[in-house]
């Protein structure tokens, strides 16, 4: 489906292209602050009138003139404020139409067509199997659940990838970690029950023949082993009580093991694209050093740097794999759009892998969205909640303690780009002054009415007649114009509010600002806990107003 923003935008851009002269144009459809200004709301003739240098309630009449007339009935009326706003109201006809389609759809409400339907990844996650989830991520991880969701309800084919960092210093570390010997790093009673298990009986811990005694010292075999307990015992299993289920799980280790990181060092030398500096050698991420008739001089976001793939020391830095698992994900797996969620410590690494896709030949394929940090809040404090796990808090010990849905709102709620104060007592209450219970009581409350219904006479002739059973019932237009104003309104604005899903969807599919998506779920209750008060399904006579029955099912799918 298109939705009706998109429609409204796409008739106003066709004004100002034709008209004007300017197809490029960038303007805003807002949805107004009030009922009284509005369904919709466009700042296109504010950013016009400095250009036209004409008055900006000249121009948005001109467009308002010409713009109305192409709709057939969704637009009832539209007008030009001050200081320039054009604003446009739905029809009632619109509105039940939209209603009628809810109810038919079902939870398939919302599903669009894109203009092209694109093969995309979501990788996210993708924690080092060194240690157990923390907070990070899982912050990450329902932040990916979720865009990757509205982007397959946005029509596109789409994939979920958790990266396994199973090779390299990370991994030796935790063996050193395990051996606790001078450059163990990573601490915590987790450390000591892999000991036991991995010294006591290997093959319970992973499934193999008993260690030979050389390697009982090996910081790396130690590691490893240690890397495989860590993502099957600790690491999956939160992720399945969490509810995310990945498409697939890509190890590291074995894009080294198949000889894909050679081989991607070997094509970047082919391309011209390496240099030997100090025995070291380096990639030409820096743009502005490459020559101009280079064709993967591409602006994709300028290096400040070219950056070292291979140490004078002849080891590998951990930019080549990252770029041979891009090759193979834009290359070998032919993904249109790759959207990694990284933690916020790897923003300076976010120009030299964009710039780095760039050069291999897939320029504006990767978006990276980098996880702003997370703290637990307790009485107006920072709460250190886990003892067990070293400097960590883990993931499945706050949902052990809130509750998974609770976990997965409070996380979403706010902009990946900013810091959460996650607040644990807020999180505990039980009252409207918790978004995820206001919301919950909202579905609670529409479930008891459904039920009550069961036993109740549903009226036919005052509302909906069904001519047969198996059919939605019409929605009549009269039907609005039969309550009190309020009550009219209330239910306008309720049927308005639903039809602003699939627009929802649309935005987040483009902007990948997933906290829209709880907030559009309180403002959905919002509107029907208003509803509750002023409109009854059931009257005082145990007769079901049908009109309003089918618009709490709608409300509910």
């Amino acid at each position: 489906m298109i939705t009706i923003k998109t429609i409204l935008k796409q008739k106003i851009k066709q004004v100002v292209k034709e008209k004007y002269n300017l197809p490029d144009l960038d303007f805003e459809i807002s949805y107004p602050p009030s009922a009284d200004m509005g369904d919709y709301s466009c700042n296109v003739a504010m950013i016009l009138a400095p250009m036209l240098k004409k008055d900006p309630m000249e121009i948005g009449k001109e467009i308002i003139d010409f713009v109305t007339p192409t709709f057939r009935s969704e637009i009832k009326k539209s007008e030009i404020i001050k200081p320039g706003f054009l604003n446009f109201y739905l029809s009632e006809k619109f509105l039940l139409e939209n209603l009628k389609t809810i109810l038919k759809e079902k939870e398939k409400f919302g599903a669009l067509k894109p203009v092209k339907k694109q093969k995309i990844q979501v990788e996210f996650i993708s924690a080092n199997p060194t240690g157990p989830l923390t907070l990070a991520n899982g912050r990450g991880g329902f932040t990916g659940d979720v865009l990757a969701n509205v982007l397959g309800l946005a029509g596109h084919k789409v994939e979920r990838e958790y990266y396994v960092n199973d090779y390299g210093n990370q991994i030796r570390m935790l063996g050193h970690s395990i051996l606790k010997d001078k450059q163990a790093q990573y601490k915590g009673e987790y450390i000591d029950n892999l000991a036991n298990k991995i010294f006591l009986d290997s093959r319970l811990a992973v499934g193999q023949a008993d260690l030979h005694q050389d390697d009982k010292k090996n910081p790396d075999t130690i590691g490893q082993l240690a890397a495989k307990i860590i993502l099957e015992k600790m690491v999956k299993p939160v992720i399945k009580k969490i509810g995310i289920k990945f498409d697939n799980w890509f190890s590291e280790k074995k894009l080294h093991e198949n000889g894909a990181v050679d081989k991607m060092f070997e094509y970047l030398k082919k391309k011209n694209l390496t240099y030997k500096k100090d025995g070291a050698w380096w990639l030409k991420t820096n743009n502005n050093k490459q020559s101009t008739n280079n064709k993967s001089n591409i602006n994709e976001s300028d290096d400040d740097k070219d950056r070292v793939l291979i140490k004078s020391d002849g080891s590998k830095t951990y930019f080549l794999p990252d770029i041979a698992y891009h090759w193979n994900k834009f290359h070998d797996r032919k993904f249109d759009k790759v959207i990694n969620l990284w933690g916020a410590d790897h923003h300076g690494y976010v120009p030299r892998m964009k710039q780095a896709v760039a050069l291999l030949g897939f320029p504006g394929q990767l978006e990276i969205l980098l996880m702003q940090m997370v703290r637990l809040i307790k009485n107006g404090q920072e709460f250190k909640m886990s003892k067990r796990a070293g400097v960590y808090v883990l993931l499945e010990e706050l949902v052990d303690m809130v509750g998974l849905d609770v976990t997965r709102f409070f996380f979403l709620m706010h902009s990946n780009n900013k810091a959460v104060d996650f607040d644990l007592d807020l999180a505990k209450k039980r009252s409207n002054k918790n978004p995820v219970f206001y919301v919950q009581y909202a579905h609670a409350r529409i479930c008891s009415i459904l039920e009550k219904t069961s036993s109740s006479v549903i009226l036919t002739s005052a509302d909906l007649p069904v001519a047969n059973q198996t059919r939605i019932p019409s929605l009549k237009h009269k039907i609005l114009n039969q309550v009190e104003d309020d009550k009219k309104t209330t239910e306008k604005e309720l049927i308005k509010e639903l039809i602003k899903w699939p627009e929802i969807i649309e935005e987040v599919a483009e902007n990948y600002e997933v906290h829209k998506i709880p907030f559009y779920a309180i403002a959905l209750a919002d509107k029907f806990h208003d509803f509750y008060e002023n409109c009854r399904v059931i009257d005082e006579n145990n007769q079901v107003n049908r009109f309003r029955l089918n618009l709490i099912k709608a409300t509910k799918q």
